[in-house]
């Protein structure tokens, strides 16, 4: 069998051989995580979907995440940011709620702690996957090709290469948390990242990080989560494999950037609690969490 750089493609490893085949699964275009058609699209054509969720480049044996919505897997990210929700209660509801709009952007996610319709504490969670450079299409259609599937072949013999912009990546969610996680400390509240661990990684390598807490400080605002992905026969599985914790001034520190946050509690609570429905109750092993429509995972 030829080598791909694609190595998972639809949630599946390009490894495993699924019920009906690849034509199959390119057909449905279904995403695993989310619950429904994948929403990675083609600029130049819409109604196609990519599906890439990891590829090769580098050491990592399960490749790097390139769609964020790949992090969704088990709905771990949200488990393990459980300890951050000071104020839950037994007999509160849990809700993860898309799009929370901040300074500098919006936060793909808040996990909330909910008493009768109530917001009782809220985390709020940012995915962040690596960026690429050129086009992963023409790897994709090639392995498709390989497993029989009619492609292109203008795409599937295109010389068009693909990489991994780390150093735009890494800076850009700095400066972003930089200005985010400002609105989540004068609230009194937290903000995780969730990477892959080699993003993390890069970050270490090119900015300061030695200030930041090796054991994460449950009142820091600013919490980072590094995940390896595990290869398996049927599956890749995430694992958390480090946190690190700092406050607003820890991530000025890396960046020696300054900015303002003025959003208040209050305003965030009301994006919140009109948000909270059964949609967005969330439980171990329950439904989907909806998709925040500012995750840019178009090519």
């Amino acid at each position: 069998m030829s080598q791909t750089k694609i190595t998972e493609l639809y949630g599946l490893p390009t490894t495993s051989d699924p019920p009906g085949g690849w034509a199959a699964v390119a057909a449905e275009q279904a995403c695993p995580y989310l619950g429904r058609k994948c929403l990675k699209n083609r600029k130049s054509a819409p109604e196609q979907t990519i599906g890439s969720c990891t590829v090769s480049h580098g050491r990592p044996a399960g490749g790097i995440v390139i769609c964020p919505h790949r992090l969704l897997d088990r709905r771990q990210v949200f488990t393990d940011c459980l300890h951050l929700l000071a104020l839950h209660e037994p007999g509160n509801e849990l809700h993860v709620v898309p799009e929370l709009n901040v300074p500098g952007g919006s936060v793909d996610y808040c996990l909330v702690s909910v008493r009768g319709g109530k917001d009782r504490d809220f985390v709020g969670i940012e995915l962040q996957t690596l960026d690429t450079t050129g086009t992963v299409w023409p790897e994709r259609q090639r392995f498709l090709r390989t497993h029989g599937v009619v492609v292109r072949a203008a795409d599937a013999d295109s010389g068009k290469p693909y990489g991994m912009n780390w150093k735009m990546t890494a800076k850009t969610i700095l400066v972003q948390l930089h200005h985010k996680v400002g609105t989540f400390q004068h609230v009194g509240k937290p903000l995780a990242l969730v990477v892959q661990s080699p993003l993390l990684r890069h970050m270490q390598k090119q900015f300061d990080f030695h200030h930041l807490h090796a054991s994460p400080m449950l009142g820091d605002a600013m919490h980072f989560h590094a995940y390896d992905l595990l290869p398996g026969d049927s599956e890749n599985r995430l694992q958390l494999v480090e946190r690190l914790s700092t406050d607003r001034d820890g991530i000025a520190k890396c960046l020696g950037l300054k900015g303002e946050a003025n959003l208040e509690l209050d305003e965030l609570l009301t994006q919140i609690e009109a948000k909270l429905t059964t949609n967005t109750r969330w439980a171990i092993g329950g439904s989907t969490p909806l998709a925040p429509a500012a995750i840019d995972v178009s090519e």
